[in-house]
């Protein structure tokens, strides 16, 4: 059995990523879902050795397992095109396929450039909530996890404009049912949660904004009565403190960019990705495309074992 691994956008380092993980000695077994042609032109361009293999049996630097998906275009480093944003879409849908009939235990993503994917006229928010709708389910949580810090998302890609009509009280019992039934898998039984208020200093009683009163507090009372272990809401400018964070299991922010500065900074190139509530398991990178790169070999591959490595563990407490 193997772990599956999209490499994302053909023109950034998502395939620099494959064929250098690919010369490790210690490398789990990834099915790889992309174009063998472009991991070969791309080993040219770091001069490393690639072989394409059949075998479930990896020994040789640079032996790759490939579930062919073809480029429309031949991809250049560097240039996006929008001719390949459906060989990009292809490589999830493949890839998702093999977790959901167990043909794969667990799903690896790679960056992909959703800017691109847009302009070639698909309507795509990012792998989050595509994997949501290919897997047909109804509520998915993004959790991006580095040393010491795990931090969900209440909503994910929203324009600012747009979070506070999508913070709501159903929206949130879920978000915080999947976060308390998917530590299990992490080997905590019942976790402790500090949840963020969605305005500064948790809404001032009031005062710059209503939702922590109407909807957050309430919530965070009913759910401790039912034997939930919840802290908060607390002002996300001190939500990350080292006091603050004593104890603490995950912390829940209200929106992206207000918990995932704070855990970059600690982590950057060895953070991962983590989606809660698949039925699969899927993990990815925390970077992007990093297309000035693309070609060079100047990349880490930290984030990428740490998202292998936390798969891995996944795979091994469910």
């Amino acid at each position: 059995m193997s772990i599956a691994f999209t490499p994302g956008e053909p023109a950034g380092i998502g395939p620099d990523l494959a064929v250098i993980y690919s010369q490790k000695s210690d490398r789990k077994n990834l099915l790889m879902f992309t174009d063998p042609d472009l991991l070969i032109e791309r080993a040219k361009l770091l001069n490393l050795p690639i072989n394409i293999v059949d075998s479930e049996h990896i020994y040789m630097p640079g032996d790759v397992r490939v579930y062919p998906v073809y480029t429309k275009e031949k991809p250049q480093c560097g240039i996006l095109n929008t001719e390949n944003s459906q060989f990009v879409l292809e490589t999830i849908y493949e890839a998702t396929k093999h977790c959901i009939n167990s043909s794969a235990e667990a799903l690896v993503t790679g960056p992909l450039n959703k800017g691109i994917i847009n302009k070639s006229g698909i309507d795509f928010t990012g792998h989050t909530e595509y994997l949501c709708e290919l897997s047909k389910t109804n509520k998915t949580v993004m959790m991006l996890v580095t040393d010491g810090l795990r931090v969900a998302l209440a909503t994910t890609h929203l324009p600012l404009k747009e979070v506070s009509k999508n913070i709501t009280t159903s929206s949130l019992r879920e978000t915080l049912l999947i976060i308390q039934n998917s530590m299990i898998n992490f080997g905590i039984n019942n976790p402790t949660i500090l949840v963020c208020g969605l305005n500064p200093h948790a809404g001032e009683n009031g005062y710059l904004g209503t939702e922590e009163i109407e909807i957050i507090n309430p919530l965070i009372r009913e759910l401790n009565e039912d034997g939930y272990n919840l802290i908060g809401c607390v002002p996300a400018d001190t939500a990350f403190t080292t006091k603050s964070l004593q104890g603490i299991d995950v912390v829940l922010s209200m929106f992206h960019d207000q918990g995932l500065p704070v855990l970059k900074t600690l982590g950057f190139n060895n953070a991962v990705n983590i989606t809660l509530g698949l039925p699969f398991i899927r993990t990815s990178v925390d970077h992007g495309t990093a297309l000035n790169l693309a070609g060079t070999g100047n990349i880490s591959l930290g984030s990428l074992e740490s998202a292998i490595s936390h798969a891995q563990t996944l795979i091994d407490n469910a």
